[in-house]
């Protein structure tokens, strides 16, 4: 096992709990539903609780024990039926709302303080003259820098109900400056970087299916088109999925008129076909899709169109497996369940969703991929044989769970060296990137243009600049020859963290990123 073994598998681990704790919501059945049937069986239950609350010797929450009892239930059904407290359900909402409410800004925290990243144009901060590597200080009168806050403890700082203020203490080139900032609805991008990789070649990276996603790729799209792309790479690796009508709306955008894009059948819902209406702007496009392990539910709803429509290839590694419907139902204390009424199929009838009946070896099983080679060897994905299905132009494709690509990218396990893995553990990259900006933010700021970006990060020599940083700050340094091993893929991703802080934003960090991204390279080639 090689030496990148743990920092894998905390990645893995990553992707499991990532994908099991979003909840990927299809808002297509009513949830006003009346609850009958056998009475006695409903009542049992609240009985017992009534009788814990009069009779138990000593002093329960009935709130907390009621919510555990409700959990337990439902996790005799299947791993993405959940039950939801206030702030969960609320926060779930957020995510997957196009918008929330706060002060507007994009921040990271390199070393113990948080460094604004970027802030949004026309939002609450903006306005009021917070910029770009301003450093937070205080969120009103709680100290935060220094502190090791968590980073999620800061935003919840930060957001608050849209009109309410807060203050905000930010330090400037060795000044602190408070800022009143009134929160305001701020949008939430679901589509990280677009752009022109080639004269003809688009690419589009979309990190999750919101209520805002076919608004925002139709009009990325729209742009590329204008500069002139005929194929398209749309990347949906690490994208665990949300609203289903967003894929649906998607996948119509690249197939003709009643091509089958997925159905949906549950015991107690009767199958329902959705098929493309042949509107789509985006027909002729040549199209890769590239996903990964945690590419989950409505990703793989689109990928499986695509691939059963023998309309574009799917290139990376099998995707999670997530195909179940859920329902949602919320209550008046502002709690809420999602309830799996229903499993996706694709056009061919593959079922999207992997068993779960072994709810151990169901949560396990992306570390199972990598302990049998499924992550670097395709000859060690598992299939079902008796599972096999046939796309419109005849070719196998096989079910039992997840979406299998057409062209297997192994895992790179071997490009990470000593120096690196030492230098991602401190963060090291990071804090170099702020550094960086705090030296050469008059220019780099000002910067909008990826040639004229690319040309002035060269022309700063950051490899000697990152190694004198890393040893000086870190005490780290490279065994001899070890640097020549690391350059090609550490540069790269200096110049991304380094580009973030330019006009360009994310838009430079993906484009930096490309050149050591073999799975774009191979989409590519095609």
């Amino acid at each position: 096992m090689n030496r990148n073994l743990n920092a894998i598998l905390v990645a893995l681990l990553g992707v499991v709990i990532g994908v099991l704790l979003s909840v990927t919501v299809t808002r297509f059945y009513s949830s006003n539903r009346k609850f009958d049937g056998d009475y006695n069986r409903w009542r049992k239950l609240n009985l017992i609780l009534e009788q814990v609350e009069t009779n138990y010797v000593d002093t329960i929450d009935m709130k907390k024990m009621t919510d555990a009892a409700v959990v337990a239930a439902l996790s005799e059904l299947d791993p993405h039926s959940v039950y939801l407290p206030p702030v969960d359900l609320e926060e779930s909402e957020t995510e997957l709302a196009g918008n929330f409410d706060g002060i507007g800004i994009q921040f990271n925290v390199p070393n113990d303080t948080a460094i604004v990243l970027s802030v949004i144009p026309g939002g609450p901060s903006e306005k009021v003259g917070l910029k770009q590597g301003d450093r937070i200080l205080r969120v009103g009168e709680e100290v935060i820098a220094g502190t090791r806050t968590p980073q999620d403890s800061m935003v919840r700082m930060m957001k608050g109900p849209s009109g309410s203020k807060v203050r905000i203490t930010v330090g400037r080139d060795g000044t602190e400056i408070p800022f009143e900032i009134t929160r305001g609805k701020i949008p939430v991008k679901c589509i990280d970087a677009a752009f022109m990789v080639d004269d003809t070649t688009g690419y589009v990276r979309l990190s999750k299916f919101t209520r805002t996603t076919y608004q925002e790729f139709s009009q990325a799209s729209e742009k590329l088109l204008d500069q002139g792309m005929t194929r398209l790479i749309f990347d949906l690796r690490g994208n665990t999925g949300g609203y289903f009508d967003q894929s649906f709306l998607l996948s119509n955008e690249f197939l003709p008129k009643d091509a089958s894009i997925v159905y949906m059948q549950g015991l107690h819902r009767p199958r329902q076909d959705f098929n493309a209406d042949g509107k789509g702007s985006l027909q002729e496009v040549r199209l890769s899709v590239l996903i990964d392990e945690s590419s989950a539910s409505s990703s793989e709803i689109f990928a499986g169109a695509m691939q059963d429509n023998d309309r574009g290839l799917i290139i990376g590694r099998r995707s999670f497996g997530k195909g179940l419907v859920q329902e949602p139902i919320n209550f008046t204390d502002g709690s809420g369940i999602r309830l799996t009424v229903a499993r996706f199929y694709t056009p061919s009838g593959r079922c999207i969703q992997k068993p779960y009946s072994d709810g151990t070896r169901y949560a396990y099983d992306i570390y199972e991929r990598y302990r049998h080679g499924e992550m670097t060897d395709a000859d060690s994905i598992q299939v079902d044989s008796s599972e096999v299905y046939y796309t419109v132009k005849g070719r196998k494709v096989y079910g039992g769970g997840g979406i299998i690509p057409d062209i297997f990218v192994p895992m790179d396990t071997t490009r990470a060296t000593d120096f690196f893995i030492k230098c991602n553990r401190k963060a090291t990259q990071m804090r170099f990137a702020s550094e960086m900006f705090d030296r050469y933010k008059s220019r780099l700021s000002g910067i909008s243009d990826f040639r004229e970006l690319s040309d002035y990060l060269d022309g700063l020599h950051l490899d000697r600049q990152f190694l004198d940083f890393a040893e000086k700050t870190d005490g780290i340094v490279p065994r001899p020859g070890e640097w020549a091993e690391t350059e090609a893929y550490m540069m790269p991703q200096l110049k991304a963290l380094v580009g973030r802080y330019s006009k360009l934003d994310d838009e430079a960090f993906y484009r930096f990123y490309l050149d050591i991204d073999e799975t774009v390279a191979i989409a590519l080639r095609q």
